[in-house]
């Protein structure tokens, strides 16, 4: 679904990432947002994410690049899963690229009209089953 307008949200709320612009980022969430860190890890709440994403963006050495690759958009009423592939792209202080794709899951929750906001943020998707 090229043109739903969560395909840009979730660009945006990625390049927000990239450039580490952490308070644009919390634009993207509800205050009652779920971001999975790492299995058996998830952040809860504005404040609990962004620092996760602090501590995220030290552990990738400053140099983390997300992109996505396919997306599918799945809504009903006002709410939206989006499966989707991405790619998390970083450089180690060994100077050593390093590239992972991902088949992410998200849901998102229309707050109003074209308003949409991150709910659950899982970009492990079923990977957190422990299926390869």
């Amino acid at each position: 679904m090229e043109n739903h307008p969560l395909k840009q949200l979730i660009e945006a709320a990625d390049k927000a990432i990239t450039e580490e612009d952490f308070n644009a980022l919390m634009e993207f969430y509800a205050n009652d947002a779920a971001l999975v860190i790492q299995p058996d890890m998830v952040a809860t709440g504005k404040e609990q994410i962004r620092k996760a994403f602090v501590a995220i963006a030290a552990y990738f050495n400053h140099s983390l690049v997300i992109k996505q690759g396919k997306m599918e958009v799945v809504q009903g009423g006002d709410t939206a899963l989006v499966i989707m592939e991405t790619i998390v792209e970083s450089v180690d202080s060994s100077g050593v690229k390093h590239c992972q794709s991902r088949r992410a899951t998200y849901v998102f929750r229309e707050e109003s009209v074209g308003k949409w906001l991150c709910v659950i943020d899982n970009s492990y998707g079923t990977d957190l089953l422990g299926v390869v």
